[in-house]
């Protein structure tokens, strides 16, 4: 039974991570900074030996509500209200967006693709499983190695085009 669990929350974790890093990547994240906080991050990740572009990519996670902020926000939404519960979450992460006055919709179009993902495959994975994995995905990036964190995510950025 353990070993269902964990599978199940490493895959959510695999479609998290992917969906949100995917969507911040194709709105431009890693390009250049949206917020002043966002280019000192960068600079600081830069600086400890990572990547500019991964940290500016970090840096706009922190400081508006990106693709990772929706992907987590649709989950619980989902979790207590159903698939209506995500579109609500896409809602609030695209006041959020305003209120940061963020030009980008990683964040609101990370809520929905989010939303619909679950819905997808809630016959195999339930939401529950989508929180823990997005907060496994947000912590891979944020909380293990911003060096590395970084690097990998100014790879992914180059091979998309977005940088």
């Amino acid at each position: 039974m353990i070993l269902i669990e964990t599978g199940k929350i490493l895959a959510a974790f695999a479609v998290c991570w992917l969906n949100f890093v995917i969507v911040d990547t194709y709105f431009g994240l890693p390009k250049k900074p949206g917020v002043l906080g966002a280019k000192v991050i960068g600079e600081k990740i830069e600086n400890v030996g990572g990547n500019i572009n991964g940290g500016y990519f970090m840096g706009n996670i922190v400081c508006s509500p990106d693709a990772s902020a929706g992907t987590l926000m649709a989950s619980i939404f989902y979790y207590l209200i159903g698939f209506e519960g995500g579109l609500i979450a896409a809602l609030f992460i695209y006041i959020g967006n305003r209120l940061c006055n963020d030009t980008g919709y990683a964040g609101t179009i990370g809520a929905i693709t989010a939303t619909i993902l679950i819905y997808l495959l809630s016959g195999f994975i339930s939401a529950e499983y989508f929180i823990a994995g997005m907060v496994l995905a947000i912590f891979s990036i944020q909380g293990v190695h911003h060096g590395a964190a970084s690097r990998l995510l100014g790879s992914i950025a180059r091979k998309m085009g977005r940088i």
